[in-house]
């Protein structure tokens, strides 16, 4: 493992949480915490290239099919990987073979780059976080295996409490805010071996609760605009990102602002 060295290349490879899902920028594309991670690495090392695979709402299987070949092909110092958790939340999932697809994908990608680095990602707290939590954790589980076997980084956001907090994720509730993004961005940083700018662990500060009332518009704004759209996709087969490229799909100097 090559901790803190000098990495000219960043390629990150998964679903809507890499591609930076919701932190919005203001002409409607998304950056995200990889994009704030590449940002950073570019500040200190010249030339530094960054290609960004990630596509909302992929599964582990189209991840592996349409990434990561082309991930391992770029050769990149660093390669990131989150992938698996968009199964773990459909109705029915077999997680024997999601993580075989995790573990193919992980012998494909660790070759292929100086590091590679794995998530247990983030979930924010509430009632659907608990339906779906032994999968989640079977999931962690199995990349806690695989990174011991290939000697890849594993960054802890689903142990970080803060990650929990329901302010850092939006009114989609799946996806982190622009401060989200930016405390996963300063938790790659640190993994990677690099010197703390920020305590991404810490706690927000206490704020009062949302009334009955704030709370069911918030529920009903939830609904209407996320959850049945949602449902409307699982039922007829569809998928928010058909159709949609990678957001950066050549491995290209970077020139975007540092986190």
């Amino acid at each position: 493992m090559q901790m803190n060295a000098n990495y000219t290349s960043l390629v990150a490879v998964g679903d809507s949480f890499t591609e930076g899902m919701s932190d919005l920028l203001p002409d409607g594309s998304y950056r995200g915490w990889a994009d704030l991670l590449a940002g950073r690495m570019a500040a200190q090392s010249p030339g530094f290239r960054y290609a960004n695979l990630a596509v909302r709402g992929k599964l582990i299987g189209q991840i592996v099919a349409e990434q990561v070949d082309a991930a391992a092909a770029m050769r990149a110092d660093v390669v990131t990987l989150v992938g698996g958790l968009n199964d773990t939340l459909r109705p029915k999932c077999d997680m024997q073979r999601v993580r075989g697809l995790l573990e193919e994908a992980v012998e494909r990608l660790a070759p292929s780059c100086k590091q590679l680095v794995l998530m247990r990602s983030p979930g924010r707290n509430g009632p659907v976080m608990e339906r779906f939590r032994p999968r989640m954790e079977e999931l962690f589980a199995h990349i806690e295996t695989l990174a011991a076997r290939h000697d890849a980084v594993v960054v802890d956001l689903y142990g970080a409490a803060v990650l929990g907090d329901q302010r850092l994720w939006d009114v989609d509730r799946l996806h982190p805010t622009a401060e989200g993004h930016r405390r996963v961005a300063e938790a790659v940083w640190q993994a990677l071996g690099h010197p703390p700018q920020e305590d991404w662990r810490a706690p927000l500060p206490t704020a009062v609760p949302p009334n009955w009332t704030a709370r069911r518009v918030a529920d009903a704004r939830f609904a209407r605009q996320h959850l049945v759209p949602w449902i409307g996709r699982r039922l007829t087969g569809r998928s928010s990102g058909d159709g949609r490229p990678p957001k950066r799909p050549e491995l290209l100097p970077y020139d975007g602002p540092p986190a």
